[in-house]
């Protein structure tokens, strides 16, 4: 079982920009992360399972929709207190938070944006304890990057909706009680429909054979002539606005999370080359390794302050997609580069499970991808500075 030595980086004294709220909420995140996290997150991972215990005691930590209302089941947290709890839970395992973002940004934020206030009562408090647990259905077999060609649809039966299609790489969802899916109504509109386990002809396959996030579990979802009742139609939405909403606010979520990533890589990395000795002094003592941690802790300080202040930008209701696709894309480049840096340096070593550096390098693997593609995003960006649209 591996020790958690784990302090925290701080380079340029960012806690000076943070509440002793902000500050209660890290250590509380950690400590969890330290307890229940660290010590099971290898054997999980190397056996391909879901540490499904985790679920409730995530929902006792807060980590379900912190920045949600708390009458709602959320936290009534601000944006830097939600990331921070990202941050710490992939420190953790990029699973895990992974778990718990699809939880709060992608099942109770549209429930609670979009849903009806019967809707927002029914499943919002379950949602925030863990005692529901839910997914989030958009990507589809045939359409990833350009999710407004879904083909998943429903039909209007009178008393209610007929729904059919699949989903796939859906995050949480062989063990989900609930699934926001969405789907193109008869008029080619895209809506959100709340599809409950349990429904005929709703299916949840489990995805088989991942190298990554295999402490996540992960899944189908395959709708066969289900009938959903016309009270699980979210009633405040219609278009592609609807889900692209619901991923920016997941990916900021992401954009804190990476870094995580990074600095566990980092903070390994930084211990081993004071304690592996090599002709004579540690390898830390040598100018090639020195340049890779100069290296990994500058970029994790620049990702530090663009998050930050991308917090303060939401908080204030002014941060806009573009500007959280940058963070997203900059925190998953730095970190997959630290983690490659890291495995470097720890040799023959960072491929054990002895250290956690070639788990997040796995997981980032497909961080860089999900919500969004690495390339995708840079075009975001492209299309916000010129205002010339690549995707047409």
């Amino acid at each position: 079982m591996r020790s958690d030595l784990y302090n925290g980086h701080d380079y340029y004294n960012i806690d000076d920009l943070l509440t002793t709220e902000h500050k209660l909420i890290r250590e509380t995140v950690r400590n969890f992360v330290k307890k229940s996290v660290t010590p099971i997150i290898e054997d999980y991972a190397q056996r391909a399972e879901f540490p499904k215990h985790l679920i409730k005691e995530l929902g006792q930590i807060g980590a379900f929709g912190p920045s949600l209302p708390a009458e709602y089941g959320g936290g009534g947290l601000d944006e830097i207190s939600y990331g921070i709890i990202m941050q710490e839970l992939e420190r953790g395992d990029a699973g895990i938070r992974s778990t718990a973002s699809v939880q709060g940004s992608l099942v109770m934020y549209p429930i609670y944006k979009y849903g009806s206030e019967e809707q927002r009562k029914k499943y919002l408090p379950k949602l925030g304890t863990g005692e529901l647990f839910g997914c989030f259905g958009l990507t589809e077999p045939n359409h990833g990057s350009n999710p407004a060609g879904m083909e998943t649809n429903f039909k209007d039966m009178g008393d209610h909706y007929l729904l059919n299609g699949a989903k796939m790489w859906i995050s949480n969802a062989p063990l989900a009680d609930i699934a926001v899916v969405w789907a193109k109504n008869e008029a080619g509109k895209i809506q959100g429909l709340i599809v409950e386990r349990g429904m005929e002809g709703f299916s949840t396959p489990t995805t088989h054979g991942k190298w990554s996030l295999r402490a996540s579990i992960t899944g189908e979802l395959v709708f066969n002539n289900v009938k959903v009742p016309k009270e699980n139609l979210l009633p405040n939405v219609s278009g592609i606005k609807g889900p692209l909403g619901c991923l920016s606010t997941a990916r900021y979520g992401i954009a804190w999370g990476a870094i995580g990533s990074a600095l566990d890589c980092y903070d390994t990395a930084l211990r081993y080359a004071k304690e592996r000795v090599q002709f004579g002094k540690p390898i830390g003592q040598f100018q090639l390794q020195q340049k890779k941690l100069a290296e990994m802790i500058t970029e994790i300080t620049k990702a530090q302050l663009l998050v930050w202040r991308l917090g303060v930008l939401k908080n204030e209701g002014k941060a806009t997609a573009a500007q959280i696709s940058m963070a997203k894309r900059n925190s998953c480049e730095i970190a997959l580069d630290v983690a490659r840096n890291a495995r470097q340096m720890l040799g023959g070593m960072g491929i054990t499970g002895e250290f956690p550096v070639m788990r997040h390098l796995m997981n980032l693997e497909t961080v860089i991808t999900y919500e969004g593609t690495h390339d995708i995003h840079l075009l975001i960006t492209g299309m916000d500075i010129t205002g010339l649209d690549a995707f047409k």
